[in-house]
């Protein structure tokens, strides 16, 4: 009972569900580009990250400085579902913006 409203609970915010949907769309994303994309502060979207990844739906992967969000594999069937339905919501989302990529490879320059 406890895993499952941890779950519902985490997709009961707009943002969540939309941060949800993008990593899903996007395979693996940098948390820089989430913020970016989403034009949030750090503090924000690492707040929403961390609910997401505690209810089983993210994983991370840390590449020197940078964190690296995307789906959790396997998923069980519940939160599977749960991803199918968020892709049939009509939500607004942003596009995927990788300007932090670009400002570190000019800045190696």
């Amino acid at each position: 009972m406890d895993i499952f409203l941890k779950t519902v609970s985490s997709i009961n915010d707009e943002t969540r569900l939309k941060i949800l949907r993008f990593i899903n769309e996007n395979d693996e994303v940098c948390v820089c580009d989430i913020e970016n994309s989403f034009d949030m502060i750090q503090s924000r979207i690492s707040r929403h990250l961390k609910i997401l990844k505690e209810a089983g739906f993210l994983k991370v992967n840390r590449k020197g400085r940078w964190a690296y969000y995307s789906i959790r594999k396997p998923l069980d069937k519940f939160r599977q579902n749960v991803l199918e339905e968020i892709s049939y919501l009509e939500l607004e989302m942003p596009i995927l913006n990788k300007e932090c990529k670009l400002k570190e490879i000019l800045k190696d320059k």
